[in-house]
């Protein structure tokens, strides 16, 4: 490739390489199909990359058939030049296509035959997710796992199922609309968390993903009638480490926005959670956004009496938190400082108190009282000080200084 020269009018403007499937935007400029896609599609843009004209995300893309083959002749001359030929681009998905399968997808011979190839379809190519998306699909796997859960069968093709919805999410508003319309949608995703699947962890993973979109659209009324075996379907594949990184974030990320109901945190309580949120920061490598909900939902769980002594029951609770802070996260010093403040205001025994000095939190919060740290914080670090001095002032770490002036 380096030995010969490629016609300028062959690369793609956005890419920089051989164009595959040529096609031509309404502003007059050639880019490869994929390119230009995936500008418009999955990046939201709504210009042409070259002359900056407006360019709607509805645009004709129109296949430049004269070039596209231009370039299979050139790349065929050049081929002992190490060059492949570019085969001549699958015609895009259609409406007939896509109905053709969705039918077939209420036919048991035909079901998981169907999906497959919705998946694959959807995994291919932002032009085949648009046209999914606008033929309803989405709603259509939805439905699907819906109908499983129905008939407590765990049928060929919830893989298929959940990775299509990977790939095409589901518009907020149509969201909207199938919790409105269907009761068991959030039900039917937690029952696959409860199943034994093949391909455990993949399929329990996007399981939860597709949860967490459905829990941030959720009201505050279909908030409120979530049931104790929901969060405990949640905490099993927590326990039993079944998740993928993604995944797990997504399940911290559905017990957040479940935090904010008093019942609810009453009943994650109940159910365990502040036993296995410990265990994951203790046990688990993983990225600062899973301590971050980590932290985020102990802090709602510890308002309550029943969450700050399920938290003080785990010997490394403290130890944890206080290793946690200070590690490169505002959001986590955050909630970590404000944990602490509610520790020591409502549960603070002698036992607790020194524990903080045994496992070096005194120490930690001095270091971040000097820091550059928001005043607000610093505030809880000093009413924590204030509040204990008596029983922290003889310890090296303590800062000998009145806490009672100002």
């Amino acid at each position: 490739m380096d030995e010969i020269e490629v016609p300028q009018y062959f690369i793609c403007p956005i890419s920089l390489q051989i164009m595959k499937d040529p096609v031509t935007a309404i502003t007059g400029i050639t880019y490869d199909r994929e390119s230009i896609e995936h500008w418009l599609f999955r990046n939201k843009n709504t210009t042409c990359p070259v002359t900056k004209q407006p360019l709607p995300l509805d645009s004709d893309l129109t296949p430049n058939h004269t070039l596209r083959r231009l370039i299979q002749s050139w790349c065929t001359q050049n081929a002992s030049f190490g060059i492949d030929r570019i085969p001549t681009p699958k015609p895009p998905l259609n409406k007939t296509h896509v109905q053709k399968l969705l039918k077939e997808m209420t036919d048991s011979r035909f079901q998981l035959k169907s999906l497959m190839q919705l998946e694959l379809l959807a995994a291919e190519n932002e032009r085949n997710r648009k046209c999914l998306l606008e033929n309803g699909v989405p709603k259509s796997m939805i439905m699907f796992l819906v109908d499983c859960y129905k008939k407590g069968e765990i049928l060929e093709g919830i893989e298929e199922a959940l990775s299509f919805l990977q790939f095409v999410k589901v518009p907020t508003e149509e969201v909207k609309n199938l919790l409105s319309e269907n009761d068991q949608i959030l039900d039917s995703l937690t029952w696959i968390l409860s199943s034994e699947v093949k391909n455990s962890v993949a399929v329990k993973s996007h399981a939860v993903i597709v949860l967490k979109r459905f829990i941030n659209k959720c009201d505050s009324i279909l908030l409120e009638r979530l049931k104790p075996e929901f969060f405990e379907k949640i905490v099993n594949v927590l326990k039993h480490g079944v998740l993928t990184q993604q995944g797990l974030c997504s399940a911290l990320h559905v017990l957040l926005c479940c935090c904010p109901l008093g019942r609810n945190r009453l009943m994650m309580v109940e159910v365990g959670v502040v036993h296995e949120l410990i265990e994951i920061e203790l046990t688990a490598a993983h990225e600062k956004r899973i301590t971050e909900l980590t932290f985020g939902i102990l802090f709602h769980l510890c308002s309550c009496a029943n969450g700050r002594f399920q938290f003080l029951s785990h010997e490394g609770s403290i130890a944890v938190l206080t290793e946690r802070i200070m590690k490169g996260s505002m959001t986590v010093d955050d909630r970590g400082v404000f944990i602490l403040s509610l520790i020591s205001k409502f549960s603070a025994t002698k036992n607790v108190l020194d524990e903080m000095l045994k496992v070096g939190t005194v120490k930690k919060l001095f270091v971040l009282l000097q820091g550059d740290h928001a005043k607000y914080l610093k505030d809880k670090v000093m009413q924590m000080f204030k509040a204990h001095s008596e029983v922290w002032k003889n310890s090296p770490c303590f800062p000998q200084t009145s806490f009672y002036a100002s």
